[in-house]
């Protein structure tokens, strides 16, 4: 028997440290090559480090919110072999995954540990290799018992629930609350991984960029029309057209009139890298937090392909299989709430790009048109931008450009 030091591996170009996010293994259990150990978070993604050897694991170093720098021994092996404890040269992890999970909370002290337990939003705790083991057996997560941290379910756990004829406890549910009665107690849920970067980066975006927003309406009556006939006519494997993939190639059409716009702001060298390429980034809710992936070369794409770039990227980042360069090197951001996009808002820029577009739901409303009152289909739109190197002049420009454009969509594509 030998001992296999396994230091936190190089996921990424440039980045030196990573916090973790959760374990998904814990002292004395024998895990398989290839098999989830941990999730850490890093300034690009949300990792999970799968296991470089097959072996026992005798000791992990840090707690879920800990950093932890490249190369340090992380987990410590017992292996068959020699082993490597007297390696210098960190692992490389040649891919890794984006974990979808939500982030566990910290499991109490409890004498028995084989107890099923749920997310926040009753998901149950399991790798995404387990999930998607489960889903190929059709198994429900939640009628199987979790024998790891925080009734974590493993594929040990898996393959007892198959032996056993595939039956398992069902949660009980939660009674409601009867009316009358004080509630007392506090849930206390660190600020962890995606949720601590997010929470970084709206303060840095909202503490050194001064925002600037800009509200209008949209007449999309007749580019509704438009839609519901293309979708009417879309070809097998031709995606479902929202009004997303029009407003990407009607902003790849006006930002060379706008190029202000279409860039970052680098602070440190005081320029403005204006881009002649058109990457937006579509910010997208996923079960962990917000991520925002990037549709990149819009300008070279029509209305399809870039529904269907769209449709990829954000449906990567929400099943957590998105490449660290897939959430990277957006010009320009798109934030849509659909159905629940309200009235309006102030969307705080995705720093350090210099403008972000809000996009709201489109309902119904009697309009003034020639004198007449008429029933038309109305989308508001919100917009920031950076005030240190867009005028309001420019931004409330761009916005009016594009209205123009939604409002007479034959312009889209011409």
């Amino acid at each position: 028997m030998g001992t296999y030091e396994f230091r936190l591996p190089d996921i990424g170009e440039g980045v030196v440290e990573g916090e973790i996010v959760s374990w998904h293994v814990s002292e004395g259990d024998v895990v398989k090559e290839d098999a989830p150990l941990l999730e850490v978070m890093t300034d690009k993604a949300s990792v999970v480090i799968p296991s470089p050897v097959d072996g026992k694991i005798t000791a992990t170093t840090g707690k879920p919110g800990e950093i932890i720098p490249v190369g340090q021994v992380c987990i410590v092996f017992e292996i068959d072999g020699e082993g490597n404890a007297s390696a210098e040269t960190p692992p490389k992890v040649d891919s890794v995954e984006i974990s979808p999970e939500p982030t566990p909370e910290p499991a109490p002290a409890t004498p028995s540990t084989n107890t099923q337990k749920k997310t926040e939003g009753g998901k149950s705790l399991a790798s995404p290799a387990v999930r998607q083991r489960a889903r190929k057996a059709g198994i429900d997560l939640s009628t199987v018992s979790g024998s790891g941290r925080a009734g974590r379910i493993s594929n040990a756990d898996l393959d007892a629930h198959i032996s056993s004829g595939g039956t398992g406890p069902t949660p009980p549910s939660t009674p409601a609350t009867p009316r009358g009665i004080a509630l007392t107690g506090v849930d206390e849920v660190p600020v962890i991984g995606l949720r601590r970067k997010i929470a970084e980066k709206m303060v840095e975006s909202k503490t050194n960029i001064p925002h600037f927003s800009y509200f209008e309406d949209v007449d999309v009556t007749e580019l509704e029309s438009l839609r519901q006939y293309l979708n009417s006519t879309r070809a097998d494997g031709q995606p479902k057209l929202t009004y997303l993939p029009f407003i990407m190639l009607a902003l790849a059409k006006l930002m060379p009139h706008h190029p202000e716009c279409n860039g970052i702001y680098d602070e440190e060298a005081e320029k403005v890298l204006r881009h002649h390429a058109i990457h937006l980034g579509i910010a997208t809710q996923t079960e962990k937090g917000l991520y925002v992936p990037v549709v990149k070369h819009v300008e070279s794409m029509d209305i399809w392909a870039a529904a269907a770039e769209m449709q990829r990227v954000t449906g990567a980042a929400r099943d957590g299989t998105a490449a660290l360069d897939e959430l990277n090197g957006s010009t320009f951001t798109i934030t849509s709430l659909g159905r629940d996009g309200g009235l309006g808002a102030t969307p705080i820029i995705n720093h350090p790009e210099m403008a972000i577009l809000g996009v709201h739901k489109a309902t119904e409303r009697p309009v003034v048109i020639n004198g007449r009152i008429e029933i038309r289909r109305i989308m508001n739109l919100s917009s920031s931008f950076d005030h240190r190197v867009i005028d309001g002049a420019e931004g409330a420009a761009l916005v009016q450009h594009l209205k123009r454009m939604l409002e007479h969509p034959a312009m889209i594509f011409m």
